[in-house]
């Protein structure tokens, strides 16, 4: 897999291999790269409009190595509306209320003192990769942290990727 230098050197700092499928997502662009085995595919994203960072409470994106703590959301109906990880309605295609559809990849990170543990522990935060009720905004910065996805790119990803996938966030 020909993943980034950035990807690949985390990846090193942390001692940790790279899994066979891999996501990078690079805010720069509001991007999301999908690796496995020698394909990559990209997908237009949105992350937060407060930008990045690692504090709880601050609405930002988190940087860093992470990898999918946890799949929510497989066989619900597209257009699924999640509150605190539990389905509540299937009205969320297009509606702009509706702020977690679909699917949800929750992440943990990986880095500890950047993204894991303490203030900073991104599973702590609820940052997920998700759909959006309303996909208009997707390419420009929208979220409070979170990284949205159209649904029809998070449903065929979410059943591509297995739990525990590394998942790179960087600026660039």
């Amino acid at each position: 897999m020909n993943l980034p230098e950035a990807f690949r050197a985390a990846c090193h700092r942390t001692g940790i291999e790279p899994t066979p499928h891999c996501l990078w997502v690079k805010i720069a662009g509001q991007k999301m790269v999908y690796f496995h085995s020698e394909k990559k595919t990209t997908y237009q994203i949105s992350t937060a409009k407060a930008g990045t960072g690692q504090e709880s409470g601050s609405f930002q994106t988190p940087l860093g190595l992470h990898r999918i703590a946890e799949k929510i959301g497989a066989g619900e109906p597209v257009g699924t509306v999640f509150r605190g990880r539990v389905p509540v309605a299937t009205n969320g295609k297009g509606n702009a209320q509706a702020l977690i559809t679909d699917r949800i990849l929750w992440l943990a990170g990986l880095e500890p003192g950047l993204n894991q543990s303490g203030t900073v522990d991104s599973h702590e935060r609820y940052i997920y990769i998700h759909g959006i009720g309303d996909e208009s905004r997707l390419g420009q910065p929208n979220s409070q942290g979170c990284i949205h996805l159209a649904a029809t790119d998070l449903l065929p990803l979410f059943d591509a990727v297995p739990s525990g996938t590394l998942v790179f966030i960087s600026e660039n």
